[in-house]
């Protein structure tokens, strides 16, 4: 439970990781060194002076020399009682508990320490042969007068090591999040130029990435290239049925032959398009206002009426704008053969744009709808697809032109017309 708790504030990035590991042992060392410092050597030197100190004085007091106090260096004065007088140090007096500790051992009869009233002075009270006395002394022969000096040097060291090193690990870390971006940005579609550098792993790691993503580029390509070659020869003989069934006289089955034919059409055009894909196309910047008012407008003179919900202003959206249309389109026809009223949304949204078509129709069951949206699959009691044409590609080919642009294809109920909606999110 506790590792549970401490992970939610560990820093999520190579970064801020890299910083971490960095900045603890330094911090440590920091802790280590000054309590060492203050514990062990400040501490020894302090109470070596102050006991060189306080055998000065016990000297000067048994002296028969009168100005033997003046001429080490106190001031005494007699004083009536040290009532209500008790030891005083600063919070941040990190050896006057050493001083105070070696003045009560030296001299046994010592009421009082004083170090707050003047920090630059030892004040303490005594009793010396029946009379109080309050004997005063320059604290540096006590104690070092700057003891954080030491400190200060070793953290501006520090800091001065932790900002190059940071430096350095943003050096490294640059490549990692290039590799990253040239990734993420082919899974949509897009090619950034990357340039292996920095570390020998990261390297390895951009070589491998890069040949990856040249394999995968070639194994389009030739799969393009087989079903451009595989439609060329299909052609040649459905060309020759046609002419074929043109010559013959019209009947119900030469009619029902025809339709086959064209259906056969259909089925290898929506095939090709599924696997020649939209990687060919250059992305550029389109009104996605202006696009779906144009599918609106074509899907009229079909004699479709489709009810467009969206803003006057102009959404821009950076996207493959063939593709965007086949997606849109196919979405629109099947929504208009499967309902009777359709509407088509647009939300602009702070990071992408969400199109939404939702009709009145049977629509799908929810069991049913990531079948539906996988390659071939038409599913029998959804939306009566099994009274339609095509090879169940039109979903799928949606699904992936989404895909194609860091975007997905959704399937829920549709709040508003009671039928299916489906939901394309594409990134600005």
């Amino acid at each position: 439970m506790s590792r549970f708790h401490l992970r939610r504030y560990m820093p999520k990035t190579l970064m801020g990781r890299s910083i971490l590991i960095l900045m603890i042992p330094i911090v440590v060392i920091q802790l280590v060194v000054g309590f060492i410092f203050f514990d062990r050597l400040f501490r020894d030197v302090t109470l070596l002076k102050t006991g060189e100190v306080a055998r000065q004085l016990e000297f000067a007091l048994q002296s028969s020399d009168p100005d033997a106090l003046i001429k080490l260096g106190f001031e005494v004065e007699k004083v009536a009682n040290f009532t209500g007088r008790g030891d005083s140090i600063a919070p941040l007096d990190f050896t006057g508990k050493n001083v105070i500790e070696k003045l009560r051992t030296q001299f046994s009869n010592v009421a009082f320490v004083d170090l707050t009233t003047d920090d630059h002075l030892v004040q303490f009270g005594m009793n010396f042969d029946g009379q109080f006395i309050q004997v005063s002394f320059d604290r540096a022969r006590a104690s070092a007068r700057n003891p954080h000096q030491l400190l200060v040097a070793m953290t501006i060291a520090s800091l001065l090591m932790s900002i190059l090193a940071v430096l350095f690990l943003r050096n490294q870390v640059k490549p990692i999040r290039l590799l990253a971006k040239s990734a993420e940005a082919f899974g949509k579609g897009r090619n950034i130029p990357f340039r292996a550098r920095g570390a020998a792993e990261v390297r390895l790691a951009a070589h491998a990435f890069r040949a990856m993503k040249e394999r995968i580029e070639q194994q389009i390509q030739q799969r393009t290239l087989m079903l451009s070659g595989v439609s060329h020869d299909l052609r040649t003989p459905l060309t020759r049925m046609k002419l074929s069934l043109s010559m013959l006289e019209d009947n119900e089955e030469i009619e029902h032959l025809r339709k086959d034919v064209i259906q056969m059409e259909g089925i290898m055009e929506e095939f090709l398009a599924f696997a020649r894909g939209d990687s060919a196309e250059r992305r550029q910047q389109v009104d996605a206002i202006a696009l779906a008012r144009t599918l609106v407008e074509n899907n009229k003179r079909a004699g479709k009426t489709i009810v467009l919900n969206a803003s006057d202003a102009p959404i821009y959206l950076t996207c493959r704008k063939l593709a965007i249309t086949r997606a849109l389109d196919n979405l629109l026809s099947n929504a208009a053969q499967h309902g009777d009223q359709v509407s088509l949304t647009i939300q602009d949204n702070e990071k992408d744009v969400v199109f939404m078509i939702e009709d009145n129709g049977p629509g799908i069951n929810p069991q049913d709808r990531e079948t539906a949206m996988r390659p071939f699959e038409r599913l029998d009691s959804a939306r009566n697809q099994n009274q339609a044409n095509g090879s169940g590609l039109g979903l799928a080919i949606v699904a992936d032109i989404a895909r194609s642009h860091g975007g997905n294809l959704a399937l829920s109920d549709s709040e508003a017309l009671h039928g299916l909606s489906a939901t394309i999110t594409i990134p600005k």
